[in-house]
């Protein structure tokens, strides 16, 4: 493996995203892509559902689009839906040209076409996948091909602590000019500069207590950005997906929302359905709406869970489309052929995250940002199933393009000093950081989840303001482990969204209060942008 040094690009972050973005560069530059664990884990090895995009001709753009906005409650720009839907199709053809092996079936005419399932928010089947394991064949046949690339350096366990920019050496105008790195086997943080920079670090599902997100999952990189002084947008909305498994022994394991697409039913304990009384699409009514019924049924009744019931499918079609979901429940004593499957929801999507264009371009100079780290006006107020990974490809794409339209024009500094950690010492108690970080996913559950209300965003301000000057403190004077980092990301991203939760007094898509119940289009049918300097 190279040493950390210099490259023309660095990729922070190891997804979709990530991986397509260094694949679609590393024939024309030097590209470094940095991993703080096994470059396999990220929220996309675990998405099960797909990819959605328009490949069937009983479809449409205009439908795909009208579908999307819907769901986004009124905030989503539609010039980026447009853009990024346009290019759906070309970007499933350049994911099989690089292998990924999607579910066909053969039509009556003999020919073969992509298998579409159908998930909450579209109007149609338009959600090409790989069984219900789309993620993990997206993640690993490009992983196997960014190890093969010779114009690819991949820099696995190794943390980014904070991105270097000019400002923060002294010099103007600011840019960004690489990052520095945890080196987390040999515990040592080491410099990696370039040209431009890409945060592909995906979203913060762990600041929540119940996620179905991979640890990795910390916020990191709208953390940096922000601390940088890049503009966030839209962090009050956290989707909280319907259905992960509920098991004690089930951590953050999804149910596909494909289930529900193929008929699947949400019971009560009685086996009575109940999301009739919510919306007339049922099932298939977007994750917003069907979360805050699993959540308020669980209320009123005092259930621990629901269930979703797929129990009508026949055997062999439910191990043909959900081999992994039927194993993963039988490894629990589930057959989920003959019995429902306990189910509960948990944070899953940060709709929000750092400011770009539709070519990934922050609001700081040669600083990017790709897929859930980054707010593009796609989402709105609520993600509809299976856009995200579209997103990530999508702008991968445009984001590479002009990353080599730029780059000829920058030059790096002469120099780049290295960290400097000579005036810390060893933490004297690291049970600190572990006690802050069950307190603050314990009370952003409690305070700051499916349904909020003023007194629940200002006791949780109140607790993170405290956690946040103390773990500065902590940061400042000791010597910094990959635990301590993660835990400084997660508590800068609950302030981030208490404070935006806070901005908006009304309830819109995933954002719901019980003081202001009623969606305000008057004063909030825009986002909620947050900006260097509106607090400390």
């Amino acid at each position: 493996m190279t040493a950390p040094s210099n490259f023309d690009v660095l990729v922070i972050g190891s997804g979709a995203s990530g991986l397509s973005l260094a694949l679609s560069l590393a024939a024309h530059v030097r590209v470094a892509v940095v991993s703080k664990a096994a470059i396999e884990e990220s929220a996309t090895l675990y998405a099960q559902g797909g990819v959605s995009a328009v490949v069937d001709q009983a479809d449409s753009i205009e439908s795909h689009v009208s579908d999307t906005l819907d769901a986004g409650g009124g905030l989503c720009d539609v010039d980026v839906v447009e853009f990024i839907v346009q290019r759906g199709r070309d970007r499933i053809q350049w994911l099989i040209d690089h292998g990924v092996p999607f579910t066909t079936q053969e039509s009556p005419d003999g020919t073969i076409d992509f298998h579409l399932t159908r998930e909450g928010g579209h109007s149609r089947r338009r959600v090409v996948h790989a069984a219900d394991a789309t993620g993990r064949a997206i993640e690993t046949t490009l992983v196997e091909q960014v190890r093969a690339h010779p114009g690819i350096s991949i820099f696995e366990r190794y943390m980014a602590v904070d991105l270097i920019t000019l400002a923060k050496l002294g010099i103007t105008p600011d840019r960004c000019v690489g990052a520095y790195v945890l080196d987390l086997d040999n515990n040592v943080v080491r410099t990696i500069t370039a040209k431009c920079s890409v945060l592909t670090t995906g979203g913060a599902g762990k600041v929540y207590l119940y996620t179905s997100n991979p640890d990795v999952a910390t916020g990191d990189g709208i953390a940096m950005a922000w601390r940088a002084g890049c503009a966030v947008a839209n962090m009050e909305f956290v989707q909280f997906h319907p259905t992960c498994l509920y098991h004690p022994k089930a951590k953050s394991f999804l149910l596909t929302e494909a289930l529900r697409g193929e008929g699947g039913r949400l019971l009560l304990q009685s086996g009575e359905p109940f999301m009739h009384n919510y919306d007339e699409r049922q099932e298939l009514a977007p994750r917003d709406i069907v979360a805050r019924a699993i959540d308020h049924e669980m209320k009123r009744s005092g259930a621990e869970h629901v269930f979703v019931d797929v129990t009508h499918k026949p055997a062999a079609f439910l191990r043909d489309h959900f081999p992994t979901v039927l194993e993963r429940c039988a490894s629990f004593g589930i057959d989920i052929t003959t019995s429902p499957i306990p189910a509960v929801p948990a944070a899953h999507y940060l709709c929000g995250g750092v400011v770009t264009d539709v070519f990934g371009r922050t609001s700081l100079n040669n600083l990017f940002a790709v897929g859930e780290v980054a707010c593009t006006g796609l989402h709105g107020a609520n993600r509809m199933a299976s856009n995200s990974l579209l997103e990530c490809l999508v702008l991968a794409d445009s984001a590479a393009a002009r990353i080599l339209s730029d780059l000829q024009k920058i030059e790096q500094p002469d120099h780049i000093p290295d960290w400097d950690d000579s005036q810390v010492t060893d933490a004297d108690e690291e049970i600190v950081v572990a006690h802050n970080w069950d307190e603050l996913r314990r009370f952003m559950w409690d305070y700051v989840g499916i349904v909020r209300s003023n007194k629940r965003l200002e006791r949780a301000r109140n607790r993170v303001d405290l956690l946040h000057n103390e773990i500065s403190e902590f940061y400042g004077n000791f010597r910094i482990t990959g635990d301590l980092i993660e835990l400084r990301n997660l508590v800068q991203v609950a302030e981030l969204i208490i404070r935006s939760a806070l901005k908006r007094k009304e309830s819109r898509g995933l954002h719901y209060t019980l003081d202001y119940p009623n969606r305000d289009d008057k004063n909030y049918a825009r986002g909620t942008i947050l900006r260097a300097g509106d607090f400390s």
